[in-house]
């Protein structure tokens, strides 16, 4: 069973910039698709990012688009979520997550995917 751990997250103002690690162990993700959901308090788990095994197709909710980057490098087994220009409502835990199978469907609207990590918090003041 393949492990994720994520880190990267803390505190940043609004308007500023993280980047996510999200490491693979214990297997490889080479042939999954491997993306990023939230989760805010109070709030449902969200999609946020999904890049395919190959690292040709990336999908990003709405509220990403323009303002975050998913790669993945998998001579590292490791895939990154570049978040710029940060906003208040960008605050959640941060999951790492590995697909099945290696293309967006087998994430986005899966039943179930591969491994879970544990989460890294994004906190974004005003």
């Amino acid at each position: 069973q393949v492990r994720l751990l994520e880190s990267g997250g803390g505190l940043v103002q609004a308007g500023g910039s993280l980047r996510l690690s999200c490491a693979a162990s214990g297997g490889t993700i080479r042939t999954n698709a491997m993306g990023w959901f939230r989760q805010a308090p109070g709030k449902e788990r969200e999609f946020v990012a999904v890049i395919s095994w190959s690292g040709g197709t990336t999908y990003y909710t709405d509220s990403a688009k323009g303002r975050f980057t998913i790669a993945r490098d998998d001579a590292k087994n490791t895939i990154y979520l570049q978040m710029n220009s940060l906003k208040p409502e960008d605050a959640a835990v941060y999951y790492c997550a590995a697909a099945e199978g290696g293309s967006k469907p087998d994430f986005i609207g899966a039943p179930s995917l591969r491994s879970w990590g544990q989460g890294t918090q994004v906190t974004v003041s005003t």
